[in-house]
């Protein structure tokens, strides 16, 4: 049964989601739509495209704790008792309605992102062992191509084998999870596929070690 509560956290959790990191980045210290520019996304690789490091690598990791925060509400609003399936179950219901507010923002005319960094703070909230051997995969996959679209996807479409054939999790809605992470995010690349194919797509002009580089000098 849904209850008013439980329709409480979703809608947080989507605004939370909705929070248009690259937009307001963008607007209020660059002048700049983010949107207007690039690939046309309010996210963190287009910012890095669009505005540089500086920019980016805020944005990426506010978009992160977006789905990181919106999986956490669950601690505010779940009711005892609550089985360890259905807690699960909340959590990823919290986390896929900030994703969705990600690409959705209401509070940017419903023109977001793509929803990869808030999808890996979901991740993170939910299983971070298996998130962090898909953001591994990310990691050696881009260092290897420069394509943050390539690394992506296929961190993504390792996500399900690693929930299942290495934490061998018996709970099925993190299967479906799994399976959905790996789904979203082929759909969303769809264009990102097309230029791969044509050798259209563009390598990212940052390196691993200069956003570690940057990172630091910004501390």
């Amino acid at each position: 049964m849904v209850t008013i509560p439980t329709i409480i956290s979703l809608l947080l959790a989507y605004l939370l989601g909705s929070i248009p990191t690259a937009v307001w980045v963008g607007k209020m210290f660059y002048d700049t739509d983010v949107r207007e520019y690039g690939s046309g996304n309010a996210g963190a690789t287009n910012t890095f495209r669009v505005l540089g490091k500086k920019a980016g690598i805020p944005v990426l990791i506010i978009d992160a704790l977006k789905g990181f925060a919106a999986v956490k509400l669950v601690v505010f609003f779940a009711q005892e008792p609550i089985t360890d399936a259905a807690f699960v179950n909340y959590q990823l219901a919290l986390g896929i309605a900030a994703v969705i507010g990600h690409i959705f923002p209401v509070f940017a005319g419903f023109r977001g992102g793509k929803g990869i960094a808030t999808l890996l703070g979901l991740m993170l909230a939910v299983h971070h062992q298996g998130a962090l051997i898909a953001l591994g995969i990310f990691i050696v996959v881009f260092a290897i191509t420069r394509f943050v679209s390539l690394g992506s996807m296929t961190a993504a479409l390792s996500f399900p084998f690693i929930i299942v054939l290495i934490y061998q999790t018996t709970v099925p809605s993190l299967i479906v999870f799994s399976m959905f992470v790996a789904i979203l995010v082929l759909i969303t690349h769809q264009k990102n596929i097309e230029r791969l194919f044509r050798r259209e797509e563009n390598r990212a002009n940052i390196s691993l070690k200069n956003l570690i580089k940057q990172a630091a000098e910004d501390d």
